[in-house]
């Protein structure tokens, strides 16, 4: 099993959909990740309209050793309309086994390496035809382009489904304090059952705290506040604790290009909460007592 570093540094806004990092950009802020044990980044194929995997590859390409140090995971499967690819006439989805093998060739190409170290198909697809998948899986795995495969956003009974045919090691979905949809519907338990190591996108929430318009703001942040300072720590790692102490062992993806705040998330991993202080946040979401 590929090494996946906690959190795992998200790299969606890093490009032409956030900070808008030059070539030094995006090395300094790789070189700065290693350095404190962030090895793992997380990609698609579509974030900045299909730029910023290569902007990620050039800065890699200036220095061999760092290809070495690091995890790279991306995702396929959405087809987005953008002036990078004009012979898309509308956003669709497509998980046809010639797309999967061509989107992880371009993906090579634009991180200037031989493989992924974990592919994931971005979303559940209506057509989906899980032989397919599973045919372009095992073609990109004997040719040693891709050393893991994952899903994102799927269902359990999407995910089962394909399981039947091919491996399924990571499932990629929004949990957080504030989506707790996933503890619910059965996807972490799917995850416990069948040994699949789930990732959390938008994890702290995707910047609710700066909208008190929120229904459940206002108790959570008494809560996380009420629970930082017990800890001697700051909220974000308290909401970072609330997912790592879920048996499912979930990865957190930071979206962040500041260095601060994936050091901020990494201190939660020396945080146990205890059990009440976990239900808690729970009921500082819900807004219910538990049954």
């Amino acid at each position: 099993m590929t090494k996946i570093s906690t959190p795992i540094a998200g790299c969606m806004r890093w490009g032409k959909w956030g900070a808008n990092f030059s070539t030094a950009d995006y090395r300094k802020m790789i070189e700065s990740c290693i350095e404190n044990g962030i090895s793992t980044f997380d990609h698609a194929d579509i974030y900045g309209e299909y730029t910023t995997e290569e902007e990620f590859g050039n800065a890699l390409k200036q220095s061999s050793s760092l290809r070495l140090q690091i995890e790279i995971i991306s995702k396929c499967g959405i087809q987005m309309m953008s002036e990078n690819r004009k012979h898309h006439q509308i956003k669709s989805y497509n998980t046809s086994k010639q797309h999967i093998i061509q989107s992880v060739e371009n993906s090579l190409q634009n991180f200037g390496t031989d493989y992924l170290d974990v592919l994931l198909i971005h979303r559940p697809d209506p057509l989906l035809n899980p032989q397919e998948v599973a045919e372009a899986i095992e073609q990109l795995k004997k040719q040693g382009k891709i050393n893991h495969f994952g899903v994102s956003n799927f269902l359990p009974h999407q995910v089962n489904a394909l399981k039947k045919l091919v491996q399924i090691e990571y499932n990629q979905m929004e949990i957080s304090l504030f989506h707790l949809k996933p503890f619910l519907d059965g996807s972490l338990d799917n995850c416990i059952e069948k040994s699949i190591i789930p990732m959390a996108w938008s994890p702290l929430g995707g910047g609710i705290f700066n909208d008190d318009n929120h229904p459940r703001y206002r108790s959570i942040y008494t809560t996380t506040t009420e629970l930082a300072k017990k800890y001697h720590t700051s909220i974000e790692a308290i909401i970072i604790a609330f997912l790592h102490t879920h048996p499912s062992g979930i990865l957190p993806v930071i979206g962040s290009t500041k260095l601060d705040r994936l050091l901020q998330v990494k201190q939660a991993y020396s945080i146990h909460l205890t059990r009440e202080d976990w239900f808690k946040l729970w009921i500082s979401s819900t807004g219910e007592d538990i049954p």
